[in-house]
This record gives C-alpha cells, sequence and structure tokens, in this order.
C-alpha cells in the first residue's frame, strides 16, 4: 500500500464493521495471505478493492470482487511510527 503505508507499520483495526468505500481494509486475497486494500466499491459479488500503487500488488483486478466473509477489518488508523520524517534537500 505505499506511498499510504510502508512495511512494518502498525495499524488498528476493528473487525466486524463494515467496510466504506475510500477505507482502507484487511482482506484474505484467493489464494495468498492477507493485505491491506483500499475500497472502492460494492456489486452483487462483494467488495471491490484496489492497491494504492497500481505497479505492485494484487487487487480487485486480478482476483475479482472479495467476497464480504474474506472482508477481516477496517483499519482505523497506522499507530506506529506516530509521524514520518521528511527528507529535506
Amino acid at each position: 500500500m505505499e506511498p499510504t503505508l510502508r512495511d512494518g507499520d502498525w495499524l488498528l483495526v476493528r473487525h466486524r464493521v463494515a467496510p466504506r468505500v475510500g477505507r482502507l481494509v484487511v482482506v484474505r486475497l484467493p489464494n495468498r495471505p492477507v493485505a491491506v486494500k483500499r475500497v472502492v466499491g460494492q456489486d452483487a459479488d462483494g467488495w471491490w478493492v484496489e492497491r494504492d500503487n497500481p505497479d505492485e500488488g494484487v487487487d480487485s483486478w486480478l482476483v475479482g470482487a472479495i467476497p464480504p466473509a474474506d472482508v477481516v477489518a477496517v483499519v482505523v488508523c497506522r499507530i506506529w511510527p506516530w509521524r514520518r520524517s521528511r527528507t529535506t534537500r
């Protein structure tokens, strides 16, 4: 989910909460480990999720809609690191 999240970020999540368009969610992808994706819509088959970096990863464009049972949690916030240092030139 770079640039939004980076490897090693700690997230606060809520289980048993309905996703909303625009929110980050933890999902089970078919034949892959759980992942964090952004909800962009819902259809009859489930939730449509996408990655923030179009050059990396897997999303609904590759695996289709995610069934509601495979949406594990909704991301509330990143809890670590608190802030990222900005590199200045």
